[in-house]
């Protein structure tokens, strides 16, 4: 499978770039400075990943599952 190319995507006026990392992942900058990096967990959660183990960190993230859902939407 090929890597996808960069997007962007807006949430309340705030305009995302999100670059595909490999399978279900997105590095996601705000502000032009890298942000989070994000996995999808199911269809409609997404899960933060831990800057410095890469792990996923449980527990519900409103804005986290906001951006995935627009990565739903563009992919």
């Amino acid at each position: 499978m090929e890597l996808q190319e960069p997007f962007d995507i807006e949430i309340n006026g705030i305009t995302y770039s999100v670059f595909p990392d490999e399978k279900d992942t997105y590095t996601v900058f705000k502000d032009g400075q890298e942000y989070v990096q994000i996995i999808k967990d199911t269809e409609t959660t997404w899960l933060k990943l831990n800057p410095e183990t890469g792990l996923p960190m449980f527990g519900m993230d409103e804005e986290i599952n906001l951006i995935g859902s627009e990565i739903n939407k563009y992919i």
